[in-house]
C-alpha cells in the first residue's frame, strides 16, 4: 500500500490542476438501440443471450459515444482493421481534448514541456502524442511519457504521474491526456458473458488536463497512492488473440469493491495524513451501476451520494480511464469543495487514489 504526499505538508511545489477538458466521438448510440443490435448479432448463436441481455438495462447507461457508426462493428475484422480504427479515432480524440485543455489554461501547445498519454485500448508506436504533435504544434523537444496498461485506473494514476512530473520541475507545463477507444474491442466471435457485458458497458472518449507547480489553478494535487491486491490478475484486463483484444471482466468486481476498496482507500489516506472526516467529496470512476453502489457502501457514503458518477455513466457509459475525469469535471462545475478524493479501480487488480485541495 503506497501513498505519496506531493510537496510536503506545507504544500510547497505541489502541482496545480490548471484546466480540465473532455471530448467524445461523433457517433452517439442509445442503449436501447445497442441492445437491439446485440440481439441481432448474438441471439441466434448464443443460447444464453436472452438472460444475459438484461445487462443492457441494468448498467445504468442511456447513451454512449463511439468512433464508428454501429454498422462498422458488425463486420468481420482482425488486428489490422481494429488497429487502424484505434489510431485514427484515438488521435482525433487526443487532439480534441488536448486543444480544449490547452485553450482553457490560457497557453499554447508550444508551451507544453511534458506530455503524459494514458491509453490501454490499442497499440500505437509511435505513440499517440507523437502522432498528434504536428496537428497540435508541440515543440520538437517536448518530453513524451506514454503509459499503457492502467485500464480504468488510468485517469487517477495518470493524473498522479503527471502531477509528480510537474512537481519535479516547478514552472514547467505538463499535459496529461487519457484517451480510450474501448469499442475497437467489441467482438462478434466471443460468445461469453464477459463479452456481452463489455458490449453493453464500454464506450469511447478522452479527457485532458494541464498541470503546473508554482502556479495557482483550480486545485492542488495533495498526494496520491495505489493499492494492488495479490493473485488478482484475472479480475480485469485483456486477452490477446488473432482477432484482437478480448476483455477479461470478472463477475465478482462489485462484491470485491464492496469488501476491499474501502480499507485500501483508508490505508492510502492514512499514509497521506488525510483524515476521512476532512473529505468533502469522493469522485469515483463509475465502472457500472453495481460498482457505484458498492463504492458508496465501502466508502461509507449515503446511497445516492455519487450522483455525478451515475450521471456520467448514464450519458457516456464506461470509457475506461477518462471517465473519472468526466466526473471530476462535473464536480468542478458544481463548485469544487475544499477537499475531493478521486478513486478508480483497474487491472492488477488495483485501486488508485488521489487527493485534490481546492485552490485558495
Amino acid at each position: 500500500m503506497n501513498g505519496t504526499d506531493f510537496g510536503g505538508r506545507d504544500g510547497r511545489h505541489r502541482a496545480n490542476l490548471i484546466s480540465l477538458a473532455s471530448a467524445v466521438p461523433p457517433h452517439r448510440l442509445a442503449q436501447a438501440d445497442a441492445a437491439d443490435v446485440a440481439r441481432d448479432a448474438f441471439a441466434h448463436r448464443f443460447p444464453d443471450f436472452g438472460r444475459i441481455s438484461r445487462v443492457f438495462k441494468t448498467t445504468g447507461i442511456q447513451t454512449r459515444h463511439l468512433i464508428k457508426p454501429v454498422e462498422w462493428y458488425l463486420k468481420p475484422m482482425g488486428w489490422p482493421e481494429r488497429t487502424a480504427a484505434y489510431l485514427e479515432g484515438a488521435e482525433d480524440l487526443f487532439v480534441a481534448a488536448a486543444e480544449k485543455a490547452i485553450a482553457a489554461a490560457g497557453c499554447r501547445a508550444c508551451d507544453i514541456d511534458t506530455v503524459v498519454t494514458i491509453s490501454s485500448t490499442g497499440i500505437a508506436t509511435p505513440s499517440l502524442e507523437a502522432r498528434a504533435a504536428g496537428r497540435l504544434g508541440f515543440r520538437a523537444d517536448v518530453e513524451r511519457v506514454p503509459v499503457f496498461g492502467l485500464g480504468c485506473a488510468g485517469g487517477v494514476n495518470g493524473l498522479a504521474i503527471a502531477s509528480r512530473l510537474a512537481q519535479a520541475r516547478p514552472g514547467s507545463t505538463v499535459l496529461m491526456v487519457a484517451v480510450e477507444v474501448c469499442s475497437t474491442a467489441f467482438r462478434l466471435d466471443k460468445l461469453t458473458k464477459a463479452n456481452m457485458v463489455a458490449t453493453a458497458l464500454f464506450a469511447d472518449g478522452a479527457a485532458a488536463c494541464i498541470l503546473r507547480a508554482g502556479d495557482s489553478g483550480i486545485a492542488e494535487i495533495e498526494g496520491a497512492g495505489e493499492h494492488m491486491w495479490p493473485d488478482t490478475l484475472n479480475i480485469m484486463g485483456w486477452n490477446i488473440d488473432d482477432e484482437g483484444l478480448g476483455v477479461v471482466f470478472d463477475r465478482d468486481i462489485p462484491p470485491f469493491a464492496h469488501e476491499k476498496v474501502g480499507p485500501a482507500v483508508d490505508g492510502i489516506l492514512d499514509r497521506l495524513g488525510i483524515a476521512r472526516d476532512s473529505i468533502n467529496r469522493f469522485a469515483c470512476h463509475p465502472g457500472g451501476a453495481k460498482v457505484i453502489t458498492a463504492l458508496e457502501h465501502t466508502l461509507h457514503l449515503e446511497q445516492g451520494a455519487l450522483d455525478h458518477e451515475r450521471a456520467v455513466l448514464s450519458e457516456y457509459g464506461n470509457m475506461s480511464a477518462p471517465t473519472v475525469m468526466f466526473v471530476l469535471d462535473r464536480v468542478i462545475a458544481a463548485g469544487l469543495p475544499k477537499r475531493t478524493v478521486m478513486t478508480a479501480m483497474g487491472p492488477g487488480f488495483s485501486c488508485g487514489v488521489l487527493s485534490l485541495a481546492r485552490a485558495a
